[in-house]
């Protein structure tokens, strides 16, 4: 109940009792005998007043102010449980203060306690820091960008090669602590590289490492190395916890040395039909020249040196090849594993059903097998939408056609129409559509890159056709090393989240502390949003596993596409010239949205920012449709006796530094820290879910504001 209201209560009932004593009174006078004069009714009157005042500030002075002294003390306290040094308690009254002295006293103890267990906390793991520190700044200076990731994609660890080279080259703050890894590389590669090594681990090699390498649609080439993240998960062995990610970034290297295949390609083709020309010659020269000594030397001198320039030319061909396929990884592959892959993903997406005939054992290949399965569900695709084939067969068998050079043969069968010549060239000349995108590269050079080759072929008697690829084979491989589990804490990491898993429930069941959050802050050009005032900066933190990352920041300047009131530069330091070369807010939103993007808004006096961000949804196209915390609403449930919520006297009473005040970065970092603290009262009041939260926001009087 209301303070107002349960003053007005408090008076109606002191009056109505002392009105009910003087009525007493009245009535035993005329049963005296006695006749009430008009003195005494005013008497009694002013008796009435009098008794109805002095019960009133009674009740006022002696319970009610006693009960807001205690309850405002009671949120002092609350405060100072959740700090590490608990700031000083103020009473007023003799009972509250001494109250407050004694719970003084009892947090003084506290503190050194939490003192004295924090030093032997930090004397005991000096070693551990100092070990993580070393990896820390190895994995810091390596070249390669570093990503560890859980099973939902969730990135763990980055260091800052990843978040340079990856960020930049997405246009936008894409890697972050829980962030997605799909955002930044293909979904399905992904989780076919997952399948692999995890059939690897069910067979006990300790090989199950994916090598891949993969187009972004920011225009890089990454040659991408998955290594598997294992935990201890009972006495029979490890479970799959996560992977790791190693990058490197080949899109310059990938550029020169495919100029450099196109020049030695023309090279050895153009000089074998030079030299294809040149035996015609010779041989039309010999039958000219009749059976003369001289001319027959001479000519057999051109020929031989020919046939060495021709040996010179297959050598550097051969070695061109060989260098071609050092550059992109092929990972030795049982065949029957490669099947399993095959009817693993090809199922989900060939319309028509596919049939996987058995193979030999102990068959083992070499090959790209992302890319040759992108090739069989591009063949499998058209000859569905071109030629109505209703079913597919896949079969791999070893060929017995040559011992020095042993090949295996994947066949991808069908029944129905053949195919000229034209169309299969077509076919295997042009860039692949997998899915709803476009490969950069065709039938031919995935082939290519395996050394193999590949053909149309008939079989008249079972009416069928089939594509034909010719894959080297693998020698059996030796017994492998184990590979070592990582098990390590690197430069911006919470492995904490290897315990996490994305869940299918609705925002408002979600539990506060499993919930990744943007904290933001807007200056602009004045109060009134409907007015035309417009947006001068963005500042904007993130939250993950309930940890601050500094780091992980938004902090742009935005030109407001007007002038700049003069009585409020003072306030945000913000001057036209400051914003003259800043982009305008229709290219800074769609950058901002991107940060934010599936992580819970936390603003103070959230209110104010969001009507700006909802005024400019129609002029941008933008809108940010995810939920909204206001640390001011939530001040005010966890602190309902406090005479201020405004941000600085919330830092002021979570003993918070304010630095950078009235610039969007540096209020969105105070907002944060002011959210941590809220976070631990509310959970320590029974409000744990998102949902939870925002109803006891609303039922508090702040919520009524409106912009």
């Amino acid at each position: 109940m209301q303070a107002k209201a349960k003053w007005v209560w408090v008076i109606a009932g002191a009056g109505s009792l002392w009105a009910g004593v003087l009525l007493v009174l009245g009535l035993l006078v005329p049963w005296l005998g006695a006749q009430p004069l008009p003195g005494q009714v005013l008497l009694w009157g002013g008796l009435w007043a009098v008794g109805t005042a002095a019960a009133s500030l009674a009740w006022r002075y002696g319970v009610e102010r006693p009960q807001r002294q205690l309850a405002r003390l009671t949120e002092q306290v609350r405060v100072a449980c959740t700090m590490e040094l608990a700031p000083p308690l103020q009473g007023r009254g003799p009972l509250a203060q001494a109250l407050a002295q004694q719970v003084q006293t009892l947090a003084a103890q506290r503190d050194r306690l939490r003192q004295d267990m924090a030093q032997q906390v930090q004397q005991a793991s000096v070693r551990v820091q100092q070990e993580k520190d070393r990896l820390a700044a190895l994995i810091a200076e390596l070249q390669q960008s570093v990503l560890v990731c859980n099973l939902d994609g969730r990135i763990l660890l980055y260091n800052h090669r990843a978040r340079t080279e990856l960020g930049a080259a997405h246009q936008g703050p894409v890697v972050g602590m829980g962030r997605s890894v799909y955002a930044l590389l293909d979904r399905g590669l992904m989780q076919h590289a997952l399948h692999t090594i995890g059939q690897r681990l069910a067979r006990g090699t300790g090989r199950a490492v994916a090598q891949f390498v993969t187009y972004t649609p920011s225009g890089q080439w990454l040659r991408v190395q998955m290594t598997p993240v294992l935990t201890q998960q009972n006495e029979q062995g490890r479970a799959l916890s996560g992977f790791v990610l190693l990058l490197d970034d080949v899109t310059q290297s990938f550029a020169q040395e495919h100029e450099r295949d196109s020049v030695l390609h023309s090279l050895t083709e153009g000089n074998r039909a030079s030299l294809a020309a040149m035996r015609n010659a010779v041989q039309q020269l010999r039958q000219q020249a009749g059976d003369g000594p001289l001319p027959e030397q001479l000519l057999h001198l051109v020929q031989e040196e020919m046939g060495r320039m021709g040996e010179r030319i297959d050598a550097l061909a051969a070695r061109s090849a060989q260098a071609l396929q050092a550059r992109w990884p092929l990972q030795e592959m049982l065949g029957q594993e490669f099947l399993a892959a095959a009817q693993h993903h090809l199922a989900e997406r060939l319309p028509c059903p596919l049939v996987i005939a058995p193979a030999p054992d102990e068959l083992w290949l070499r090959l790209d097998s992302y890319s040759l399965l992108q090739v069989l569900q591009y063949l499998g695709q058209r000859l569905v939408d071109e030629f109505a084939v209703r079913s597919l067969e896949l079969r791999l068998q070893p060929a017995s056609d040559d011992a020095q050079a042993p090949r295996a043969h994947l066949d991808l069968v069908w029944t129905g129409h053949a195919m000229s010549t034209e169309t299969v060239m077509s076919w295997e000349m042009d860039p692949m559509a997998v899915g709803s995108g476009h490969s950069t590269w065709s039938v031919r050079e995935v082939v290519a890159r395996h050394r193999g080759q590949m053909w149309f072929e008939r079989e008249r008697v079972r009416h069928t056709a089939f594509f034909r690829f010719a894959l080297p084979l693998e020698p059996v491989p030796s017994a492998p090393e184990e590979t070592a589990a990582i098990e390590s804490r690197p430069e911006f990491y919470d492995f904490d989240l290897f315990q996490h898993e994305e869940s299918d429930s609705a925002w408002e069941q979600r539990p506060l502390a499993s919930l990744r959050y943007t904290v933001f802050d807007t200056e602009t050009t004045g109060l009134n949003p409907s007015g035309g005032d417009q947006i001068l900066q963005i500042g904007a933190v993130r939250i993950v596993n309930g940890k601050l990352l500094a780091h992980e920041n938004f902090d742009q300047l935005v030109h407001p596409g007007r002038s700049i009131p003069k009585a409020g530069i003072p306030i945000h330091g913000i001057t036209p010239e400051m914003v003259a070369d800043q982009p305008r807010i229709e290219a800074v939103l769609p950058v901002f949205q991107r940060f934010a993007e599936d992580s819970v808004l936390v603003a103070h006096n959230a209110a104010f920012d969001m009507k700006f961000l909802q005024m400019l949804e129609p002029r941008t196209g933008i809108a940010f449709r995810q939920p909204v915390l206001d640390t001011l609403l939530l001040s005010a449930v966890v602190h309902p006796h406090q005479e201020s919520h405004r941000l600085e006297a919330l830092a002021e009473r979570f003993g918070i530094p304010v630095l950078g005040r009235h610039t969007a970065l540096g209020d969105a970092m105070v907002t944060a820290e002011v959210w941590l603290h809220l976070l631990g009262q509310l959970q320590a009041m029974g409000i744990h879910t998102l949902g939870q939260a925002r109803e006891a926001a609303q039922q508090t009087y702040f919520a009524r504001l409106k912009y």
